[in-house]
């Protein structure tokens, strides 16, 4: 069957400054029956015209551009015109992993890096991600942005309260995110008190320098600190722990103390890091003094680990279809283990405390 005559599928418009860049990507996203270009545009100005005009299904946006950026543009479209988003960044630089980390907080489904070298050594590996970006937004729902960030550092230092003195962690949070991840988490840490008398520990599929990223973004809204974990170091309470992308993150005992453990075994689940090896271990080492967190993202990762956090006493929290960007982990999630509450991130932080509140009530 011609592609003329196939059923409609998603319609794109692709942004791009580079005119050569603007050409491949309409080569790659036309290389799949389900995407169509139905135009493009050299600038942010040109996408929201064109936006208004051809009502596109997804749009492909470079972050940097002259004139009005990425970002500028990514923020209007959320508000205005609101429709899943793919980021093409350079990458490379603290600059610019920084812009591309903020787009995901304005509400961007997910980021594409553009070639760093000679194209034809990229290009597969471009072809591959930009394919996969698009079905994660074809299957992504989009609702208008926020800033994601609810509090500015000097408030996240004053926030709820002091901060527990350094102690070995007595119990955990444990968190898996994917695609929607940065913004879900950015709604979420901010709100997680001064007094938390727990470790946290979030497994967030992305590549280790934009991880790094993430971590310095959270850490400048949180009452907590916020760090990449490293492998023998001591798990204490209140702090926030994320796992880098070279590798699956346990929980082990040393000596008596929790510590994190890294591996680098196979992909579970099709991903490393993978929460489920998080979730277990935690359940393992804290028993009913852990929470587990699935939050939005496509397949089933968690699933497993949260069945574990359950059938150790644990509580349980999942995201919720409306704020999620893709109900893929959270319904499996549900599927696998139930949950004892199902929330928008924002209202996360105050469900930990009840939980945690309960299990010392009944100790």
């Amino acid at each position: 069957m011609k592609r003329s005559e196939a059923a409609p599928g998603k319609r794109v418009l692709v942004v791009d400054d580079s005119a050569f860049m603007r050409r491949l990507i309409t080569e790659i996203v036309e290389s799949r029956e389900q995407f169509t270009v139905v135009g493009t545009a050299g600038d942010g100005a040109d996408a929201l015209a064109k936006v208004q005009g051809l009502r596109p299904d997804i749009v492909t946006l470079d972050v940097e551009m002259p004139g009005m950026g990425g970002l500028e543009a990514l923020s209007r479209i959320m508000a205005e015109m609101p429709r899943p988003v793919v980021m093409l960044s350079a990458g490379g630089s603290d600059f610019s992993n920084s812009l591309t980390i903020r787009a995901l907080e304005l509400g961007a489904v997910d980021f594409v890096r553009k070639p760093s070298g000679p194209v034809s050594v990229d290009l597969s590996a471009i072809r591959g991600e930009l394919l996969r970006a698009l079905n994660a937004a074809s299957l992504a729902r989009a609702s208008p942005g926020s800033s994601g960030l609810v509090a500015t550092t000097r408030e996240a230092g004053t926030m709820r309260g002091e901060r527990h003195a350094d102690a070995p962690a007595e119990s955990a949070v444990v968190m898996a995110a994917s695609t929607g991840g940065p913004r879900a988490l950015s709604n979420l840490i901010p709100h997680l008190p001064r007094t938390l008398n727990a470790a946290v520990l979030i497994v967030q599929h992305m590549p280790a320098d934009f991880l790094r990223t993430l971590a310095d973004r959270l850490a400048q809204v949180s009452a907590l600190p916020v760090r990449i974990a490293r492998h023998g170091e001591p798990l204490l309470a209140g702090h926030v722990y994320i796992a880098p992308g070279s590798g699956h993150m346990w929980i082990e005992r040393r000596d008596g103390k929790p510590v994190v453990r890294m591996d680098h075994g196979p992909a579970i689940c099709g991903v490393r890091p993978s929460a489920d090896p998080l979730f277990t271990s935690a359940a393992e080492t804290f028993g009913r003094n852990t929470i587990g967190v699935v939050l939005t993202g496509m397949g089933r990762d968690g699933s497993e680990g949260l069945r574990a956090v359950r059938s150790a006493g644990g509580g349980a929290i999942v995201q919720d279809r409306a704020s999620s960007t893709i109900y893929g982990m959270p319904r499996a999630a549900l599927a696998a283990a139930g949950a004892d509450r199902i929330l928008a991130p924002r209202l996360v932080a105050r469900a930990i405390d009840n939980l945690f509140a309960r299990r010392r009530a009944v100790a």
